[in-house]
Parts: C-alpha cells; structure tokens; sequence
C-alpha cells in the first residue's frame, strides 16, 4: 500500500492553476525582449505557425508535469512492508523426486507426471513458510540439489529447473532415499521428513530401499511415499538434456502401487497413490497437515521509499523542456 510521508506537500498544486490565472488576467507575466531580425525596409524573420504553437504547448506542459513530479517526491511516497521472521524452527522436509524419462508421461491432468509435482511441490512451499525444505533428484543416480532451507528463491529456481534424463534412465530409490536420510538425521528441527514422487520400481543403486526406509524410521523421519502415474498406454514427449534429442511416442506405463506401498509402509509411513490432480491435491493437504509445527515469530516492518523516481522524472522533463526552449525555439533564458 503507497502512503505518503508529507501529504501537505500536495497544497502545493494549488500554485498550478493561480499561476495560469495570473498570467491570463496578465498580471503575472515573463518578461520578454522582442528581437526583430530584417533587412531595412524589408521583410524581417517571425515564426508563428503550427510548429512554434506545439513546440511551446510542449514546453509548458514538460514543465507542469516536472513541477507535478517534484511535489510527489516532495510528499515522500512509501510502500509500507511487513515480512514475518520466525524465531523458532518449523518441520524439516526433503523431497526425493523421480526425474527418469518415464515421468515425462502426460497422464495428470493433461500434464506430465514431473510438471504436476513441481507445481504441487510449489504449492506446499508457499503454504509452509516457516519449514526448511530440500530437494534430492533421483533416477539411475540420485543427487541432493538443494539441503533444507527456508530461501525459497532458491528452492524454486532449483524446482523449475529440474527436468527428466539429466540422471540417466533408472530409478535409484534406496540412493535417493539414503540421501535424504543422511541430510536429516542431524537437524534438529520438531520435525522431519521424506516425500517421495516416483512413478517405478527400484531398478538401479547399491542400496535397498526397504534399508533405507527403515533407517529413516529409525531416525525419526516421517516417510511419504506417493506413487504417481497410471497404467497402460500413456503418451510422452521430452528432450534429453544429455544430447538435446527430443523425444515423442507412447509409453507403456507398468507403475505399480503394491510395492511402492509395501515402501512406505517398512519405513512406518504413508502412501498416497497418485492418478489425478485432485488426488496429488489431498495428498499434499495431508503431508501439510502431518508436519505442520507451532512457530514463534516477530513481524518486521520496513519501507521502500521512491522519492528518487519522481525526482528522476521530473529532471528528465526540465531537461526537455530547457532543450526545446534553446534549440527548437531559440529562445535565450
């Protein structure tokens, strides 16, 4: 909301229109020397016309609008801001996302499986601006991109800019997992957990995820699963990131949501099967809901003044207004 620190400078306006009057009842008037410039007895030089009249209307009106200009920044304008700065610490939350071609299949909604995560992804970040959240990608290998954080300029530059086959073709769920679990176990906020969005089984890494589910069990970290896509026929387009070759075709879709819920249930979590946008909705209602956390906080105020702009505006105006006087006009001030 734009407030101004000095409104009374405003009264100043009033000069505008006393100063129009002023002149046309010719009490207040410049005062001009007429320079005649001629051959005796003959023509002399005069420039009246269209041109002069425009040229003059424009002078004056550059410099009402400057005069206008300096009494705003003269009012001081301010944009008042309020930013909450919490003082104790919300949950702790990693997702581990599964970025093989497969979640390049467009059956959410229209949009392919990664796009609906991220944008779920998106939402639960903005809802939650208290927690610290991380990003771990998945697919032959598993790569931790963002650590728990509350920047979420950063969280979602990384989100935007995660895409499918930058990891290879596979699915790395007990790496990607153990990731996560490596990057919590030492936090020390309230709470703490693991969502994964994958659309397959296990197929690549040393590492089992039914191990690494049950280690995040035992280290106090709440797992959720959710297990996104449908099965049969669905189509896919992508472009690999690796060598920029684009792909297009259908693909034979085998998610299967048995395993994915025997996962999440080894490591005492969740699992949320995931076929609609309104499903992957209510998921992501309930992962708010279960680590949601009472937080202290102060609110800080601070302004932006803007002044300065006005300021700009108005010498740029005066500036026209002095060259079209001295050039355009030739006139001598």
């Amino acid at each position: 909301m734009v407030e101004f620190e000095n409104p009374a400078a405003f009264f100043l306006l009033l000069l505008i229109p006393v100063l129009f009057f002023l002149r046309y009842v010719q009490i207040f008037q410049r005062v001009s020397f007429r320079a005649v410039l001629g051959d005796w007895g003959g023509d002399y030089f005069e420039w009246k016309g269209v041109m002069f009249n425009f040229f003059s209307f424009l002078v004056r009106f550059f410099e009402v609008i400057a005069f206008i200009a300096v009494i705003f920044a003269y009012a001081n304008p301010v944009i008042r801001h309020q930013e909450k700065v919490y003082v104790s610490r919300g949950a702790d939350i990693v997702f581990v996302v599964d970025t093989s071609p497969s979640m390049a299949a467009k059956d959410i909604a229209g949009m392919s499986r990664i796009e609906a995560a991220k944008k779920a992804i998106r939402s639960l970040a903005t809802e939650n601006s208290g927690s610290c959240f991380g990003l771990v990608e998945m697919a032959q290998e598993a790569s931790l991109v963002v650590p728990p954080t509350m920047d979420r300029t950063f969280f979602f530059d990384s989100i935007d800019r995660m895409q499918v086959g930058g990891l290879g073709d596979g699915t790395a769920i007990g790496t990607g997992l153990s990731m996560a679990v490596y990057h919590l176990e030492t936090s020390k906020a309230p709470k703490k957990a693991i969502v994964l969005i994958t659309d397959g089984e296990n197929n690549a890494g040393s590492i089992n995820p039914y191990t690494a589910a049950h280690l995040a069990e035992t280290k106090g970290i709440t797992l959720y699963v959710l297990g996104i896509g449908t099965t049969g026929s669905v189509p896919l387009e992508y472009t690999d990131p690796r060598d920029g070759k684009f792909h297009a075709g259908y693909f034979q879709s085998k998610y299967d949501s048995q395993y994915l819920s025997r996962l999440a249930a080894s490591g005492a979590g969740s699992f949320f099967s995931i076929e609609t946008i309104n499903a992957l909705t209510l998921a992501f209602n309930s992962i708010n809901k279960g680590e949601s956390v009472i937080q202290s906080y102060r609110m800080k105020n601070y302004d932006t003044h803007y002044y300065y702009y006005f300021l700009f505006v108005a010498g740029i105006l005066f500036a026209f207004a002095w060259f079209i006087k001295r050039v355009m006009l030739k006139e001598i001030v």
